[in-house]
């Protein structure tokens, strides 16, 4: 049996129908589930964590196991952007865990096995994950539960096939060198389906993804790696030709676009990759970030009290606790930290035509937590908007997403981000056409790209969480 391609992935995109329950079945499984589960999140004082405490030499927040995650301190020196020094928390997980998602093949059509999952920051707690979602703490079972459905395939080479296998990172302004194996593996037999996981097919989950809050951050990472056409993928025939054959319909405009963009030759590249390579490179000579890791409690400008650590000035994130019940995990109650945000953020991806090919306006960040400094990352990836849309530095393009007309947004969803470690963050989910006309000045750390050159960029770990989630929000409607 031939591995899965870029084709078959790209008709399973096209794909709404289910021969195991259509969409409306699972929205409504998700209500009749939130409705007959009991699921808790309560705020606690700190002095109410189990094997949780404040390490007396350092003030350090971390598990009596040693394992899982500790909340640390860290000072920034750094040359970009309009703060060059601050110190803040920071989520220690030193632990490579995995993110996997099983897909197998019906009628034709990959379809993937995806599971509904409790996650005690998820502002609905309840939303649509990967088949496996579990860190290597989970999957050594330190907590003392069970291990996880189906993690065997994501582990023993022989009981799948492995299709996509890459490290990706997580939130570098939350997490300190964080990264999570992103995982599609392949099988080809008959599974037991368990209660809460559920068949569906690429298309119907980009459908899933256009509603608030319902399909999760790590699910959106895997999906970000899905392989999709390329420049070599259509050369038999025309596009539309193609996906009439494929889908039965045509597309609309903007999707076109979008897989004009995927497949685009070079020669109409706004860019070549050499010259983004070029470009990555001199930024990441010209900008510096100097992390010190430092006792919390020696945060300057942060306030602790019984229930949060938080910033004695600017709504940024706060350190809290929580208790938490789940009768759906493999452990049923527990206590542990979480990061609040105290406001919605933006992430934004503007596109244009340039050279009759929609491209991607891209930036290189750089944020304390990454792996090697500096990521490329969408064009706007903002915390706390309302507070930052009124200090005196303006955020580059965030005005265009801000005040966009709704004839030039093609995507706009409240999307939460890891329910693990964050509570209750949100943040809005945007991508919008710009005018060909629009010849706004691109500062020298933001660069056009197409979405090919991007795919061929996130399999070499270079694109950010934020990235890949407007990424994985991309899809192929008609």
């Amino acid at each position: 049996m031939p591995f899965l391609n870029a084709s078959d992935f790209f008709r399973s995109a096209l794909t709404e129908e289910n021969r195991f329950q259509s969409i409306q079945d699972v929205k409504d499984w998700f209500i009749k589930k939130r409705q007959s589960n009991h699921f808790s999140v309560e705020q606690i004082p700190f002095s109410s964590l189990r094997q949780w405490c404040f390490e007396e030499k350092t003030g350090n927040l971390k598990h009596a196991s040693g394992r899982f995650f500790t909340i640390e301190g860290i000072h920034i020196q750094t040359n970009f952007g309009p703060t060059c020094s601050w110190n803040q928390p920071i989520i220690n997980q030193p632990e490579i865990g995995i993110l996997g998602i099983i897909t197998r093949t019906f009628d034709g059509i990959p379809y993937f096995l995806m599971q509904a999952k409790m996650e005690p920051g998820n502002v609905n707690l309840l939303q649509l994950s990967p088949t496996v979602q579990a860190t290597k703490s989970n999957f050594t079972q330190v907590h003392g539960g069970t291990l996880p459905p189906y993690l065997e395939y994501f582990l023993d080479r022989k009981k799948s096939r492995f299709l996509v296998d890459q490290l990706q990172t997580e939130q570098g302004s939350r997490f300190l060198y964080k990264r999570n194996r992103n995982m599609i593996v392949e099988i080809d037999h008959d599974i037991d389906i368990l209660d809460d996981f559920f068949w569906l097919t690429l298309g119907q989950i980009k459908k899933l993804i256009m509603e608030d809050n319902l399909v999760n951050m790590d699910a959106r990472t895997v999906l970000s790696c899905v392989p999709m056409p390329g420049r070599h993928t259509f050369q038999s025939q025309p596009l539309k030709d193609m996906l009439y054959v494929e889908s039965g319909h045509h597309i609309d405009d903007f999707s076109q676009c979008l897989l004009n963009s995927l497949c685009c030759h070079h020669e109409k590249a706004c860019n070549t990759t050499d010259e983004i390579i070029s470009w990555f490179t001199e930024l990441k000579t010209k900008y510096s970030i100097a992390v010190e890791r430092i006792p919390l409690k020696s945060l300057k400008q942060w306030r602790w009290t019984d229930k949060e650590i938080c910033h004695e000035e600017h709504p940024f994130f706060s350190v809290i606790a929580v208790s938490v019940e789940a009768g759906t995990r493999e452990v049923k109650s527990w206590t542990q930290p979480l990061l609040k945000e105290p406001q919605q953020g933006l992430l934004g991806l503007a596109t244009k035509k340039i050279n009759g090919v929609l491209h991607v306006l891209m930036q290189a960040k750089v944020e304390p937590g990454n792996l090697d400094s500096i990521e490329i990352a969408p064009t706007v990836s903002c915390a706390a908007v309302e507070f930052k849309s009124q200090q005196s530095y303006r955020i580059p393009f965030l005005d265009c997403f801000v005040s966009a007309s709704p004839l030039h947004v093609r995507y706009d969803v409240i999307q939460s981000e890891e329910g693990g470690r964050f509570y209750h963050f949100c943040n809005r989910n945007m991508v919008i056409e710009l005018d060909k006309s629009d010849d706004s000045i691109v500062p020298e750390n933001y660069i056009w790209m197409t979405l090919g050159q991007v795919m061929d960029f996130l399999k070499h770990g270079y694109i950010n969480i934020d990235a890949r989630t407007l990424l994985a929000c991309l899809g192929f409607r008609n």
